[in-house]
């Protein structure tokens, strides 16, 4: 029996993620997956919408704001800064921004485990996109 796994955060991204923002994978297990998310600062990502899994995240740093629509045209904006969680249930559209001069940096888990490069759905958004 496996006592669990460690590591540590990844000084460089491992991917970009669907929606443009910089991804360091980190580790899963049979229920879900976690990574760290960094979109630079100033900058908005592309909307998207997840066929398949839900995701809670955690705000590390850095402000910025998060659009959610479960119908890709009305939906609420969020405000993100460190501390803020919220969930993105399946099939929500989301999209959201860098505000300041500092990175906005979070933490997800995709529950079930992110499944692969078809999962999110490229969708209109409600700010244009800058990565």
């Amino acid at each position: 029996m496996q006592t669990g796994s460690t590591m540590a955060l990844p000084l460089d991204r491992t991917v970009l993620a669907p929606d443009g923002s910089e991804v360091r994978i980190l580790l899963s297990v049979a229920g879900g997956s976690m990574a760290h998310f960094l979109l630079p600062a100033g900058q908005v990502s592309r909307a998207v919408r997840h066929r398949t899994v839900e995701e809670i995240w955690y705000v590390l740093s850095g402000a910025g704001e998060m659009w959610r629509s479960a119908d890709g045209r009305n939906g609420e904006v969020v405000s993100l800064s460190a501390g803020t969680c919220l969930t993105i249930p399946v099939g929500v559209v989301f999209q959201f921004r860098c505000i300041g001069g500092q990175p906005l940096a979070a933490v997800a888990v995709t529950m079930p485990p992110w499944p692969g490069d078809d999962e999110a759905e490229s969708v209109e958004g409600k700010w244009k996109p800058t990565v």
